[in-house]
């Protein structure tokens, strides 16, 4: 058997998110029927970082095991299959044993907010008409950046075995019409970025102070945490592997 990773990218609305769940659409469950129908077998695929209902992806990977070679080109007759918001990048032949989501050593999220009506946006930003600090918001990003226990802001259905997470961005920027939440790292929880995002608002919006942030982190319940932000604003934007990890194929 030999195995393949599926680079894509995707818009999540209309998704119930990545990962196959009994009764709904997913991303996952989209990709698996494209492969069934095109290659007339079953494929199953194991995902790089899964997202939620709504979320949307730039850059994400499945790998798969499959008897015989798979022609890269096969990607054209592959998007023809699948319906228009998900698209798959190329097909790479890799080694026994890579692994999508093992393999990979961090993962980038950008969430984008705009504060004036853009029906251009409405989709893919989280529309939020109400005054902020921006400083208090970039003061608690830094703070964000230095933590490592984040049980606050993980979703209590969730397989995840420990809350510990590796950060090393955690920033608010400025661009064109957006606010824009960047934050990088080894791996997220269940609704973490957003969990981020909406209580760093609510420090935006001075509800809260930088030290309720800090004993919101420090009390490790979640119930002090915002997740009320909505999915489309936030993108899953790249995966990122060892430097040589895919070979001498260009990225």
């Amino acid at each position: 058997m030999a195995r393949y990773f599926l680079e894509i990218t995707y818009n999540g609305k209309g998704y119930a998110g990545f990962q196959v769940q009994k009764n709904a659409v997913t991303i996952q469950s989209e990709t698996e029927h494209a492969l069934k129908v095109f290659f007339r077998q079953p494929i199953h695929l194991t995902g790089s970082s899964r997202t939620d209902a709504g979320v949307h992806a730039l850059q994400n990977y499945f790998h798969f095991d499959f008897e015989g070679r798979i022609d890269p080109a096969f990607v054209y007759n592959l998007n023809a299959i699948l319906p228009p918001a998900i698209a798959i990048r190329r097909i790479i032949a890799m080694p026994e044993g890579a692994h999508a989501r093992f393999h990979a050593i961090s993962r980038e999220y950008h969430y984008f907010i705009y504060q004036s009506k853009n029906p251009f946006l409405e989709d893919r930003a989280c529309y939020f008409p109400y005054g902020l600090d921006f400083e208090a918001m970039q003061e608690s990003a830094a703070f964000i950046a230095g933590c490592h226990d984040f049980t606050s802001f993980s979703k209590r259905r969730t397989q995840a075995k420990n809350f510990l997470c590796e950060l090393d961005r955690s920033e608010w920027l400025k661009e064109e019409e957006c606010h824009v939440y960047r934050v990088r790292g080894n791996r997220f929880l269940r609704g973490m970025v957003r969990g981020l995002v909406g209580t760093m608002l609510q420090v935006g919006q001075g509800k809260i102070s930088i030290s309720d942030l800090k004993e919101i982190v420090a009390r490790k319940d979640c119930r002090g945490a915002d997740f009320s932000v909505p999915g489309h604003g936030l993108f899953l934007v790249a995966v990122n592997f060892p430097e040589g990890y895919f070979g001498d194929i260009s990225r």
